[in-house]
């Protein structure tokens, strides 16, 4: 089997809400998401997303992933897509970093693997662990009243796990953390994502403030380092994201026990492949993980789901369903969010299929 054709579709993705805010001010009102089409000679054809938070939260943007695309997509074809570890290596090779905009590419050729293997992509990463996934909720940072009425609300839609978004002033954040812990019952979780948001000394204030709070703590400062003395300073249970970028990254992290749990966004680290590495070291090592992305639409979450569903529930900490955040449909077969949990379609591959007519022209084609 060889990879005959790339397609790449942009894909607007407007909030229900409006817009989501989390540290230092950032915030974006529609999502701007890269979907990959992959086509081979065997008439199987694979999809894969990539959707970065805006251009102030990671090392990437949404025209970034276009540009790699258009890097990599000419040297892709001719290879088989189902030779993940080949493929994933050339990729490596003939583009030196960018994972983001790699990760696509990965994702869609699981998805061919599953269609060519007649087998849900759970399957092909270990099988299915579990059979529902649990959910968390973003909570976006607006004022602490607010966010806890709005924490409130979407308890009543069957969430039980909120991910609280923290990072503006220390006064503001401990009423938001504060006041949001007052609406948790027996089994929910909260935690408090300060996505690199505050300083050690902002942050050292908080956690001595909620010190008596139930709340995990989630990367509090932009640097490992600055992390790992707030880590050292305080006994709340600490998550570790932005700075988990590989698998470098995580056995550095281990060694040093600089946390609790950690959020794996399988375009941060460059697809199913690679998150794959990365959950099952953390498995080894009894590390949780949120199973995640850094935003996107019906594929980002049906490969969530997949990743997922074949993680053993203790390890799984939660995930999210980001098609629910959004306006736009592209894939109506997609998962879908009930009760505050979502399944994986038994499907071979992702089990999802983009509407053409919703997607539009492509912006970019190699044949």
């Amino acid at each position: 089997m060889k990879i005959t054709a790339i397609r790449v579709y942009q894909i607007d993705l407007p909030l229900k809400e409006g817009r989501y805010t989390w540290a230092s001010g950032n915030y974006v009102e529609v999502f701007d998401s890269t979907v990959v089409e992959i086509e081979t000679d065997a008439g199987l054809t694979g999809w894969g997303e990539s959707c970065p938070l805006g251009s102030a939260y990671l090392p990437a943007f949404a025209k970034g992933v276009r540009a790699g695309l258009a890097e990599l997509a000419p040297q892709l074809l001719g290879m088989d897509p189902r030779a993940l570890d080949v493929l994933n290596r050339h990729m490596d090779l003939v583009l030196r970093g960018h994972p983001y905009a790699k990760a696509p590419i990965d994702v869609a050729c699981w998805d061919i693997l599953g269609k060519a293997t007649g087998l849900p992509v759970y399957t092909l990463l270990g099988g299915k662990a579990q059979e529902e996934v649990t959910l968390y909720r973003a909570i976006s940072q607006i004022e602490p009243q607010a966010m806890a009425e709005n924490l409130a609300g979407y308890r009543d839609e069957g969430y039980t796990r909120f991910q609280l978004k923290v990072g503006a002033d220390v006064d503001s954040d401990i009423a938001r953390i504060r006041l949001c812990a007052d609406q948790m019952r027996p089994g929910d979780v909260l935690v408090a994502d300060a996505n690199t948001g505050w300083t050690m000394h902002e942050a050292a204030r908080v956690v001595q403030a909620v010190r008596d709070v139930d709340v995990y703590i989630e990367q509090p400062c932009p640097t490992y380092e600055e992390c790992l003395v707030t880590r050292r300073r305080t006994a709340l249970p600490f998550v570790l994201d932005e700075v988990i970028t590989d698998v470098g990254a995580l056995m550095r992290a281990l060694g040093d026990g600089a946390m609790d749990a950690i959020n794996l966004k399988i375009s941060k680290v460059g697809g199913l492949s690679k998150a794959r590495q990365i959950r099952d070291l953390c498995i080894t090592a009894g590390l949780p993980m949120t199973i995640e992305d850094t935003w996107g639409g019906d594929v980002v979450t049906a490969s969530i789901a997949h990743l997922a569903q074949s993680t053993p529930a203790e390890f799984q900490f939660s995930s999210t369903d980001f098609n629910s955040y959004g306006t736009v449909t592209f894939a109506p077969d997609a998962p879908q969010r009930e009760n505050g949990r979502m399944r994986a379609a038994d499907r071979p591959g992702l089990g999802v299929t983009p509407d053409r007519d919703v997607l539009g022209d492509p912006v970019l084609e190699v044949t």
